[in-house]
Formats: structure tokens, sequence, C-alpha cells
């Protein structure tokens, strides 16, 4: 499925030009690629938020969460 030979690819253009038509298809295709565009300028986005840390109003990093304590320690006296 994944190899696609020059008889595959003739067959799509003319499914795809009857479909759509020869007048419609450039603008069909400008519509498709801006939609690409903005998809991943979206994803590239999401992932620059991953990858920052929060910051508060402030302008600080968030606090890290406390130290845990054994219950079990001995203090010496």
């Amino acid at each position: 499925m994944g190899n696609l030979g020059p008889l595959e690819l003739t067959l799509i253009l003319v499914i795809v030009v009857l479909l759509f038509g020869a007048k419609r298809l450039p603008e069909t295709a400008k519509s498709v690629g801006q939609s690409l565009k903005i998809f991943k300028k979206t994803i590239a986005d999401d992932d620059e938020k991953k990858d920052k840390p929060e910051v508060t109003a402030q302008g600080d990093l968030p606090a890290p969460p406390p130290a845990q304590t054994r219950s079990d320690e001995r203090t010496e006296l």
C-alpha cells in the first residue's frame, strides 16, 4: 500500500479532477495549503508551551513542591 507508482498517481489525479473540476482545483489546493499551515503553526505553538515552565503574575517561577519528611526518623539528644 505504501508504493505508489506513476499509474496510481495518474489515476488519483484523474479522480480528483473529476470530483472538483479543473476550475476549482487551484482554489481547493490553496485552501488545503492554508489549512496545513495553520495546523503546523498550532502544533508548533503547543510544543513550545510544553517546553516552557509556567510563569506566575510576578514573573517568578512557580515554587517547587515541599520536600517530604519521614516520620520514622529518630532524633538524638
